[in-house]
């Protein structure tokens, strides 16, 4: 009995490490030409169309306004230049879908 609590325990952990919001955008991931780790813990797209989106640090798309000064998280500091949001959001609601 102790052994079964333990590997449903396992499984348990496994689940929700697998379907955290580190793991999900695979779709936006593949959408954007690049994919930039931010400073606050999020990302930034940059889509083959040359406009960007954010994603903050819980997986959900966030607006920025054009012009705003982003700090990646090797210390670069980036100019946005468009807010796609309805975009990014679109692609990250893409793999929450059954």
């Amino acid at each position: 009995m102790k052994l079964r609590l333990t590997q449903l325990a396992a499984v348990a952990l496994f689940a929700a490490v697998t379907t955290s919001p580190a793991h999900a955008g695979h779709a936006a991931k593949e959408a954007a030409k690049q994919v930039i780790a931010l400073a606050d813990g999020g990302a930034l797209y940059l889509f083959d169309d040359g406009l960007m989106a954010k994603e903050d640090r819980y997986g959900r798309a966030t607006s920025v306004k054009v012009g705003t000064v982003i700090e990646t998280k090797d210390g670069r500091k980036l100019t946005m230049t468009s807010n796609e949001v309805a975009r990014l959001s679109q692609l990250l609601d893409l793999d929450h879908r059954g």
